[in-house]
């Protein structure tokens, strides 16, 4: 328990009959923005989770430090999950003090009636049939890559063999997320089991990293840092000094230098990063195995947000991380070196293929979801919502490519604006889901954007370029004499 919930038991331990409810501005709760100093907001009941890195779900709490968690909780939590939060409320927020004028009262009534309607409707009840399925066929793969280095001394299968396997990786980490977004069972330990089994066992991933990443990823989707030091932001484009989504985001690192003024290699990387885009990606998945490695063994963090997060709460399945990643490590060196039957060169000409491959074909998939889509800082951004709908591109057939294979290829995230919407809806209900959202997008005015592979491929490249043209443009307006 953290020391917002000690304290809060600590002032209202008193009779009920007695108890005063304190009522707190929105002003007052906007000032408790950091993790050692957290208020939050749900319907209109503030809590002090201040230092609570215990929190079940992690250090994500924080993301929503200052601000109305209302929607994001219940599109994370089980039913009934806040009986936990009650040793943690201190008082109520006065409504008239909230900056939410009527149309956005009524907005936010209208998207929660809307959540209610799909649970009557069951789209959030999962098809135990279609995962058995999904599993299945992707094991087939995996076998089908092995087969093609145990029994064939061919040149070419082994490079499909490779290819094959980033493939399998790939679509491993779909079922590694739909299963730990607990998606498909209601027993959140089963997911977990699962999750483990394709996170950790087949491609390398652990899951304590993948859940601190990627649910501060859901809850603040495209929403920078506050400083080049802080971690409030959204950890999925927190990629500098090598990539800038945004002008604030380029210039974000100035502030690390005693003159005020952007390194060398800041400047050369934000204004090549066009260019070096893809190479990134392609060795994007040797960076997730390193951090997964060592996450898992104690090695270090990725951010000092989860740094804290393992140091407080440490590993759920300390044993199982590390021992499945062993044999993670363990399948695939034999299975790179040809079961001992090739040289070295040949062994890491393999393995790199395939990792390459895989890291490709994954942040293909969900650089096009947000990247390029709309940032914003985080004291500014706006309501669940809108958050959600204007950062995440929906992903359609086109330019020859039929729908059926992007349906396939990107594992439920072609469907990222609902997705993120609902994330715990398993994904074959999402398409019967978006005529619905798509439709309340446009009744009230929001941005909803789908594109086609191509075309947001492109959409991605024209962002990259004009962060870059910006960023040169107000380098020269800030350092003339440069």
């Amino acid at each position: 328990m953290g020391k917002g919930g000690r304290a809060a038991i600590a002032s209202l331990t008193k009779k009920d009959d007695d108890a005063v409810v304190q009522k707190f501005t929105w002003d007052e709760v906007k000032k408790h923005h950091t993790p050692g100093d957290a208020w939050i907001v749900h319907t209109n009941k503030v809590y002090d989770v201040s230092d609570w890195y215990e929190h079940p779900g992690g250090a994500v709490i924080f993301t929503h430090a200052g601000d109305d968690m209302t929607d994001i909780f219940a599109a994370f939590h089980a039913k009934g999950s806040m009986k936990a939060m009650k040793p943690f409320l201190i008082g109520d927020l006065i409504p008239e003090t909230s900056p939410k004028d009527k149309r956005q009262i009524e907005f936010e009534a209208g998207y929660r009636e809307l959540r209610t309607q799909l649970i009557k409707m069951g789209m959030f009840d999962s098809s135990k049939m279609f995962y058995l399925y999904k599993c299945t066929s992707n094991m087939a793969m995996w076998a089908t890559a092995v087969a093609m280095v145990a029994f064939s001394d061919s040149v070419a299968v082994h490079i499909a063999s490779a290819l094959l396997m980033g493939l399998f990786w790939q679509q491993c980490g779909w079922l590694a997320h739909d299963f730990l977004h607990h998606q498909v069972f209601q027993d959140r330990r089963y997911g977990d089991m699962v999750g483990l089994f394709w996170g950790n066992l087949m491609q390398g991933f652990s899951v304590a990293w993948w859940k601190n990443k990627h649910n501060g990823h859901h809850a603040v989707p495209n929403l920078h840092n506050t400083s080049a030091t802080s971690q409030d932001g959204d950890p999925d484009i927190d990629t500098m000094p090598v990539l800038a989504w945004s002008l604030k985001q380029a210039q974000s690192f100035r502030e690390l230098q005693s003159d005020g003024k952007d390194s060398a290699f800041v400047k050369t990387a934000i204004k090549y990063q066009v260019f070096t885009y893809f190479p990134i990606l392609l060795l994007a998945r040797l960076s997730w195995l390193n951090e997964s490695f060592k996450t898992a063994f104690g090695l270090g963090a990725s951010t000092e947000n989860a740094k804290m997060e393992l140091e407080r709460k440490g590993l759920t399945y300390p044993i199982a991380e590390k021992f499945l990643l062993i044999c993670f490590h363990s399948w695939n060196f034999a299975l790179s070196s040809g079961f001992g039957r090739w040289s070295l060169p040949y062994a890491a000409c393999y393995y790199m293929t395939a990792l390459c491959s895989s890291g490709l074909f994954l942040a293909l998939v969900f650089g096009l979801g947000h990247n390029g889509m709309s940032t914003y800082d985080a004291e500014t951004r706006p309501d669940f919502w809108k958050l959600q709908v204007t950062t995440t591109r929906n992903i359609t057939g086109g330019h020859g490519i039929p729908q059926a294979f992007v349906d396939w290829l990107c594992g439920g995230l072609q469907y990222q604006v609902d997705h993120h919407l609902f994330p715990l809806m398993p994904r074959h209900n999402l398409k019967k889901t978006h005529d619905m959202v798509e439709s309340f997008c446009k009744k009230w005015g929001v941005t909803y954007h789908e594109t086609d592979l191509v075309d947001g491929t492109v959409e991605v490249i024209q962002h990259l370029s004009k962060v870059s043209d910006e960023f040169l443009v107000d380098m020269v307006k800030e350092f003339p004499a440069m």
